[in-house]
């Protein structure tokens, strides 16, 4: 009978508990430094959040973009950013916020419009105040916090509290590193930057519930089986599964980034790092994280070993 394409044998065994102490000091440099990052160099807020104005164009012909951009820049107008959007006549023009009331925007817009000339389509004009940024960052903050305690809600009634506390902080590692390499690489960070953030969690969280499923399940099968080699049994079970739900998503996330266009090539490469770190987190992190907070089997009156032989009940190799 066939039974398909394996990329992972399921008898594989590999030891992820034993260099457990390294992949938490690698996260923990991880941290530390998206979170250092944010602090002293911050983000590139985009108009969503800055404020500013956006413009999207369309030519009669395929967009110069240089010279676009080089008579746009003469204006005085402060930073001016150009970048094609969709076909090669469509482009989206952003410019920082004025100084000034909104009739110094208007004036700024009437400005573009004297130099780009009659030829051009003004499909889209926006401008983004101080004020609606403030409380687009107030949304976007509120909306990623109460995803997470939600999300820590649901593990805490679906599983022990062990298991909701080590999934936060699993989930809070994935969300801090990807916020980290949106500081790192400079990218515009926006509302659909935020969208990313939102699917990385959800995305994460997918993938620690089900290897937490598969350790719940081995605990009610091996009563007495140390800690780290039940953990360590239920990771290499769905390791199969981990892996090929990761690399299929990637695949996508790759062609997207190299052909998606430069407005969705932030948002791709955030998701690509979200499944890497998620993946990352859901076998390095979150599962060896239950043996530092000391999982207890229901009705057990001492913290289960760390430490020790498997028992007798132990699986075998056709297990």
């Amino acid at each position: 009978m066939f039974r398909g394409i394996q990329f992972i044998r399921p008898d594989t065994r590999i030891d992820f508990m034993r260099p457990r102490r390294v992949f938490f000091a690698l996260s923990a440099v991880m941290l530390v430094g998206s979170i250092l990052l944010v602090a002293l160099k911050g983000l590139n807020f985009g108009i969503d959040f800055a404020g500013g104005i956006l413009m999207e164009v369309r030519t009669e012909a395929p967009a110069d973009l240089a010279e676009m951009r080089s008579k746009l820049s003469d204006l005085g107008l402060g930073e001016v950013s150009l970048q094609e959007f969709g076909g090669p006549r469509d482009v989206l023009i952003r410019l920082q916020r004025q100084e000034g009331d909104e009739a110094a925007q208007v004036r700024a817009i009437e400005v573009v419009k004297e130099t780009l000339g009659e030829n051009v389509e003004y499909r889209r004009t926006e401008f983004v105040g101080p004020t609606v940024g403030a409380e687009l960052v107030r949304d976007a903050v509120i909306a990623i916090v109460l995803a997470m305690i939600g999300i820590m809600i649901y593990i805490w009634f679906r599983f022990e509290w062990q298991f909701a506390i080590n999934a936060i902080i699993a989930l809070f590692h994935d969300v801090i590193t990807t916020v980290g390499l949106y500081s790192l690489l400079g990218l515009e960070f926006n509302l659909t930057s935020v969208a990313a953030i939102l699917t990385v969690a959800g995305y994460s969280i997918n993938d620690t519930v089900v290897v937490y499923d598969r350790v719940r399940e081995e605990l009610r099968r091996y009563k007495t089986m140390p800690l780290p080699d039940l953990i360590n049994l239920a990771v290499n079970k769905t390791l199969s599964r981990t892996i090929m739900t990761g690399g299929s998503v990637l695949l996508v996330l790759i062609v997207l980034y190299f052909f998606g266009g430069e407005t969705l090539s932030g948002f791709s490469l955030a998701l690509i790092w979200g499944v890497l770190i998620g993946t990352y987190s859901t076998i390095c992190v979150a599962g060896p994280m239950l043996i530092f907070f000391h999982l207890r089997r229901r009705g057990d009156t001492a913290p289960a070993k760390a430490t020790g032989a498997a028992a007798a009940d132990s699986p075998g190799p056709g297990d």
